[in-house]
């Protein structure tokens, strides 16, 4: 999808952000510092932020696919 790099601590959040989505746990709050996170990497990359998120989720949720691509 994207050669964008994402930084670890960004990964992390995201993943368990999506464990706990899973799980029936993700607060508000949670949700909100991922939301957060993902602008500031927009932001300081250039790009657009839907595009980060995007790249971010389909890494973070389907890790294989991402690396069949890659």
């Amino acid at each position: 999808m994207s050669d964008i790099e994402f930084p670890d601590d960004l990964i992390q959040l995201e993943s368990a952000a999506w464990e706990a989505h899973q799980r029936g746990v993700l607060t508000a709050g949670e949700a909100a510092d991922v939301q957060a996170a993902i602008t500031a990497h927009a932001e300081a990359t250039g790009l657009d932020r839907y595009t980060v998120e995007m790249a971010l989720k389909k890494l973070v949720r389907h890790p294989a696919t991402e690396a069949t691509e890659a």
